[in-house]
């Protein structure tokens, strides 16, 4: 994919302004491609495309978006290992996890949506005898999709298939460091039907693309998944138009191994959420809090783990570590664990580049997994989301101790806790301040439940009836017979 292209009123379409971001592969650091540099007037015409088909896809009926959805799908679903190459040449991922993870829960979230579609959210209340309520839910109107880098078509398609599902044309701006699989799903939504107008997808920077789409006047509501930072100026500059915001944002999760936990359970878990994806998921367990009757004999298993993990080319389907997205955040966790070693961290494992890279990946943006000890819960590493393949290794003594740890961040979004003994599992679940706690296991989703986070780790909530409600109005008919 040479030249990316805007989509925009059913057709693809280059930059109003004819200027061009380049498009790099982490793996080698080279370009290999470009993409949009939109701006105001290209976010515009995409605006102006979704209102001319607002009424008709909103009147258009559940049982008929959610067809629409379901060709979306199956279209998807077909070009999967296209899609799939796309997504590791474009960010980094080894192609093994995109093939069995981010498009497959791709083709999920649209199926998953286009079925929700079918369903009558309306309610009937009764005022005694004097009255009737009926509380029906209308579309919100445009909805202004900003998705990120790590998982994107994954988190992309997430947000729009409800927003679609629920009767409103998107304007969707995907991360400009990875947007090759959204351009393609642009391309694929044309060739499937979708009317135009519908789905528009324009490319470029967040603080030119992005910020024109939040601060659009017609542009309804604003799911975002990215940055805290990032987070906090979009609740600002939508603030003043009353729009509706959600926001997922970062994390600094808690992972703790109980004394009575399966440690081979354990460790497999917590080798998938320190480093799945490079460790760039918000939900990895970046904080491992291991009991001190295991912490030992624990920890020397995950550092020999990590160590053994298949750094190399993401094409290659061997490769269990890839490149990281982009040089500067290669820096960024560069300058982390070096400031991690400063604060007295001991580096247990990786802290460096690779040096036995493949030939074509010489230039790549690589870091080794990386395992840091000794380090206090408020030390900067322990409280910052490095977002990167490092976690840190800490040691409780028990239930209250721990639970204070697991607490002691501005953030809330996740947690995973490893213990046979299911009471304390509940017990300590409930206390800790998180969004999603997973007791024995990481990363298991139910697409029906609700999903997002607590403090800084942002506002509302994602998935099943949660996203339904976010992109609909609740309007109450009252009537005296």
């Amino acid at each position: 994919m040479d030249s990316i292209l805007n989509t925009i009123g059913g057709r693809q379409i280059a930059p109003h302004s004819e200027k061009w971001l380049p498009n790099i592969e982490p793996a080698t650091g080279q370009p290999y491609g470009k993409l949009p540099e939109s701006d105001v007037t290209d976010v515009d015409a995409a605006v102006q495309a979704a209102s001319a088909a607002r009424d008709a896809w909103a009147e258009l009926g559940g049982q008929e978006r959610g067809a629409h959805l379901h060709a979306l799908a199956d279209a998807v679903e077909a070009r999967s290992e296209e899609l799939a190459r796309l997504e590791s040449i474009d960010n980094g991922k080894p192609i093994a996890l995109a093939r069995t993870i981010d498009i497959p829960r791709a083709v999920q979230n649209l199926r998953f949506f286009a079925d929700a579609a079918h369903t009558d959210r309306s309610e009937i209340l009764r005022t005694g005898e004097q009255a009737i309520n009926t509380v029906i839910r209308q579309p919100v109107g445009i909805a202004g999709v900003i998705s990120p880098w790590n998982l994107p078509l994954y988190l992309l398609t997430w947000k729009i298939a409800p927003a679609l599902a629920a009767g409103n044309p998107v304007v969707a701006k995907p991360s400009e460091l990875t947007p090759a699989t959204a351009a393609r799903l642009g391309e694929i939504s044309i060739e499937c039907g979708l009317p135009p107008g519908v789905l528009n997808i324009v490319h470029g920077s967040g603080g030119i693309a992005g910020e024109a789409i939040v601060a659009h006047p017609d542009v309804s509501a604003i799911s975002f998944t990215g940055g805290t930072e990032t987070g906090a100026r979009i609740s600002a500059t939508a603030a003043p138009h009353f729009k509706k915001v959600s926001l997922e944002l970062g994390g600094k999760n808690p992972n703790i191994i109980f004394d009575d936990a399966d440690l081979d359970a354990a460790l497999a878990g917590s080798i998938r959420s320190s480093f799945a994806n490079q460790g760039q998921i918000c939900l990895c367990g970046s904080r491992v809090l291991v009991h001190a009757s295991r912490y030992e004999a624990f920890v020397d298993s995950l550092v020999d783990q990590a160590s053994k993990l298949r750094i190399g080319d993401p094409l290659d389907d061997k490769t269990q570590q890839g490149a990281l997205v982009s040089a500067a955040h290669r820096d960024k966790i560069m300058a982390s664990v070096e400031h991690a070693r400063d604060e007295g961290g001991e580096v247990l494992c990786g802290g460096g580049v690779p040096d036995d890279l493949p030939d074509r990946c010489q230039d790549g943006f690589y870091y080794r997994p990386t395992v840091i000890a000794g380090l206090p819960m408020d030390a900067a590493t322990n409280q910052q989301e490095i977002f990167g393949p490092v976690v840190t290794v800490s040691m409780f003594e028990d239930d209250d101790e721990v639970i204070e740890m697991a607490n002691a961040t501005r953030y809330g979004l996740s947690a995973s806790i490893w213990t046979r003994d299911a009471v304390r599992a509940r017990r300590v679940a409930e206390c800790i301040e998180a969004g999603t706690v997973w007791v024995n296991c990481w990363l298991l989703r139910d697409l029906r439940v609700p999903f997002g986070g607590v403090k800084h780790s942002g506002v509302g909530r994602e998935g099943g009836e949660e996203a339904m409600r976010f992109f609909t109005e609740p309007k109450t008919i009252c009537e005296v017979p």
